[in-house]
């Protein structure tokens, strides 16, 4: 759907984290979300922890699953235990602590994500930056992609909790409102679905005050397993939602599903179907598959949500 008003387009997003190479269960497994095939999307996003530990065979898998996937683009991070995909860690420490010093070639990890049979897929592997796709019905969207996040247990891709990474003076900082329409990172920001099964809350306080100044329309991660689920936030307002689910409903859709498009009804008590705001709000969308005991039992997100027409399309 097109809003000539606007000048934006109706996109429609598929959102998985955490999958930790876990196969999608049977489509005929009705007490499953997560099975196959995966929901028809425009874009899937994989937010990271993508394997168990980084081995050759996990990222075959994962790729093949990925290729199954309906959807013309799958952008897809790296998190902290695909530790063949962040080098310089590997070669420091995770060859010695995942793989006993035998390790996997890093070249054949490279290619897996990179190479021609990923590109036919649709599949586009993002480091740490800024990126802008344009979609066949249109759309155009900026995203910034981050497999970092706070140090954890001497796993890939860590930071010092008191280093700032995502603000001014950082080596590649998020941008400011406009500029950026979806965040994906691997880690969640502070408070924000982020709290662990002992009631911990462990997210980025860094992350979050990019996220304040960044204004995304969505920004999508993972990392804690236990805190799956979706959140809208009101920044001119200074208030948080948080979206209920149907799990009956979940089990029957293969996901969980959010419409803040333009079409997207008048529901204004759950925050679930009222437009999105630009600039105002931001969806907030845990979407770790796996729960707590590393059991695939959370499911992938959908976000219907309107996106600019590119400039090219609309002359």
């Amino acid at each position: 759907m097109t809003s000539e008003s606007t000048k934006t387009v109706k996109t429609r997003f598929c959102v998985i984290s955490d999958t930790h190479t876990a196969e999608l269960w049977p489509s005929d497994d009705k007490s499953h979300a997560y099975r196959d095939p995966l929901p028809s999307a425009d874009v899937l996003l994989h937010a990271g922890d993508i394997t168990i530990a980084g081995y050759i065979h996990e990222y075959e898998l994962m790729v093949e699953m990925l290729s199954q996937a309906d959807a013309e683009l799958k952008i897809v991070i790296a998190g902290n235990h695909d530790v063949t995909l962040d080098e310089p860690y590997y070669e420091k420490t995770g060859k010695r602590k995942f793989h006993r010093n035998i390790g996997e070639d890093l070249g054949v990890v490279r290619e897996i994500w990179t190479g021609e049979k990923a590109k036919k897929a649709g599949i586009v592997y993002l480091e740490e930056g800024v990126r802008t796709f344009t979609l066949s019905n249109g759309a155009s969207f900026t995203i910034y992609s981050s497999p970092y996040q706070p140090e954890f247990y001497n796993f890939a891709f860590p930071y010092r909790r008191d280093e700032d990474r995502f603000n001014q003076h950082a080596q590649n900082p998020i941008p400011d409102h406009p500029k950026i329409d979806i965040l994906l990172t691997h880690g969640p920001p502070a408070g924000i679905l982020d709290q662990t099964s002992s009631g911990d809350k462990v997210g980025c306080e860094h992350l979050l005050r990019a996220v304040r100044r960044c204004r995304p329309r969505l920004h999508c991660f993972g990392h804690i397993h236990e805190g799956w689920g979706a959140q809208r936030n009101d920044w001119a307002e200074g208030r948080s939602v948080s979206l209920p689910v149907d799990r009956q409903q979940i089990l029957n859709n293969r996901c969980a599903y959010v419409n803040i498009s333009q079409d997207g009804g008048d529901n204004l008590a759950e925050g679930r179907s009222k437009p999105l705001t630009f600039g105002e709000e931001t969806l907030f969308i845990n979407a770790a598959i796996m729960d707590v005991n590393y059991k695939p039992v959370n499911a992938p997100w959908m976000v219907d949500l309107d996106l600019p027409i590119a400039q090219h399309v609309e002359s």
